[in-house]
C-alpha cells in the first residue's frame, strides 16, 4: 500500500516560512501532481516527502507508518529528478540495477527486474549502451527505468520533463501516464506546467506562496476554481478577468459596458465582483458587446485573437477561421452559464 498523508506540514528556512501547514491526503495508486508558480513550495514539499528536506513540524506517513526520522533509503519511496543524474561510465542496464546490487540482491532477481522495466518503457535495445549514445528522451526513461526496478510504495517526481524539447515533453507524458496505468503506483509529480498537470493527474494541488489554494481533478478546478488565483493559472490561455459590479441585470465592467449573466449569477442588492470568462467560452452575437481586435493568431485547430473589450485586453478562442484583421471590430458575448464571478474583496468564488 502507498497512500501519503501529508499533515500540517511546515517548513522554516531561518525565519522565513516556505510551507505554510500543508495538509493532503494521497490515496494508493493515484497521481496526484503538486502545481504553482516558482517559489510556492511545491519542490520543497516533494523533497520533505523523500526525506531530502528536514519537516519543521506536522507529519508524513507513507501506507500508515510516519516517515519523518527515516532516512531516505528507508522510505520505500524512488525519485526521478528534473537532471537525469546517470552514471556516464555505466551501462543503461547496470544504471538501472545500480540500487539493487547495493542491495544484495541475486542476480537473477535483477535482471529479470530490469528486463521488465525495459520492456515496459522500450529500453530492451539500448542496454548495453552508455548513457552519452542516448538521445535525451531516452536518458529520461532510464531515469524512470531505476526507479521502476526498485518497486517502490511511491513515485516521486521533480519536473522530470523539463529539459525535453516541446514534442518530446509531449511524448514523456503520455509515456509516464500509461506506465502509471500498468504500474499503478502512488505518484507525486511537480510541475510548474498547468498542462502538465491538467493532462496528467488523477488530482491537482494547486499551490502558491507556501500553501495549498485547491485540490481537485483536472476539469474541476478548470469549470469551479475556488478563486482568481486558480483561476487564473489553470488553463491555456488563461482565464479574462474584469473588475465590475455585479447587479440584477448582470455584470456591469468598470467602464459601463454590461454583460448578461444566468439567473443565478443576479443580485438585488449591488456587489463588487471580478468576472471571469474563458477565451474559448466567447462567441461572436449580433447582441454581443463590440471588441476591437487587436492581433489575430491563426493556430490551425482554433484561432486565437486579442481584443480591447470593455477596456481591457481580451483574448478569445474560436473555432470557426476569422478573416477579419487588426483594427476590425467584433460582437463578442459569453456563452450562457460559462461564466465565473469572484468576490472582488477575497477574491473567492460566489456559487
Amino acid at each position: 500500500m502507498g497512500a501519503v498523508t501529508i499533515s500540517d506540514v511546515r517548513k522554516v528556512y531561518n525565519k522565513l516560512e516556505v510551507l505554510k501547514g500543508v495538509s493532503v491526503d494521497i490515496r494508493d495508486g493515484e497521481f496526484l501532481v503538486l502545481v504553482g508558480p516558482s517559489g510556492c513550495g511545491k519542490s520543497t514539499l516533494l523533497r520533505m516527502i523523500a526525506g531530502l528536506e528536514e519537516i519543521s513540524s506536522g507529519e508524513i506517513s507513507i501506507a500508515g507508518q510516519v516517515i519523518n526520522d527515516l532516512a531516505p533509503k528507508d522510505r520505500d519511496i524512488a525519485m526521478v529528478f528534473q537532471s537525469y543524474a546517470l552514471y556516464p561510465h555505466m551501462t543503461v542496464e547496470q544504471n538501472m540495477t545500480f540500487a539493487l546490487r547495493l542491495k544484495g540482491m541475486s542476480r537473477e532477481e535483477r535482471q529479470e527486474r530490469v528486463a521488465r522495466a525495459a520492456n515496459i518503457l522500450g529500453l530492451t535495445p539500448y542496454l548495453d549502451r552508455l548513457p552519452k549514445e542516448l538521445s535525451g528522451g531516452q536518458r529520461q526513461r532510464v531515469a524512470m527505468g531505476r526507479a521502476i526496478v526498485r518497486s517502490p510504495a511511491v513515485f516521486l517526481f521533480d519536473e522530470p520533463l523539463s529539459n525535453l524539447d516541446a514534442k518530446l515533453r509531449v511524448q514523456m507524458r503520455s509515456e509516464i501516464k500509461q506506465n502509471h496505468a500498468r504500474l499503478k503506483t502512488t505518484t507525486v509529480y511537480v510541475t510548474h506546467d498547468q498542462i502538465e498537470a491538467m493532462t496528467m493527474a488523477d488530482r491537482i494541488v494547486v499551490m502558491h506562496d507556501g500553501i495549498i489554494e485547491q485540490i481537485g481533478t483536472p476539469l474541476e478546478l478548470y469549470d469551479r476554481p475556488a478563486n482568481l488565483f486558480v483561476a487564473g493559472f489553470i488553463g491555456s490561455p488563461a482565464m479574462n478577468l474584469f473588475t465590475g459590479t455585479q447587479t440584477a441585470d448582470g455584470f456591469v465592467a468598470a467602464d459601463g459596458t454590461v454583460f448578461p449573466l444566468g439567473s443565478h449569477q443576479t443580485t438585488t442588492a449591488p456587489r463588487d465582483v471580478m468576472l471571469g470568462i474563458r477565451p474559448e467560452h466567447f462567441a461572436i452575437s449580433d447582441a454581443g458587446v463590440p471588441a476591437e481586435i487587436l492581433t489575430v493568431e491563426p493556430t490551425g485547430a482554433e484561432t486565437q485573437i486579442v481584443t480591447r473589450l470593455a477596456g481591457n485586453e481580451v483574448m478569445i478562442a474560436l473555432r470557426e477561421r476569422v478573416t477579419a484583421g487588426p483594427g476590425d471590430k467584433l460582437l463578442l458575448a459569453p456563452i450562457a452559464g460559462t461564466t465565473h464571478l469572484f468576490d472582488a474583496a477575497t477574491g473567492l468564488r460566489i456559487d
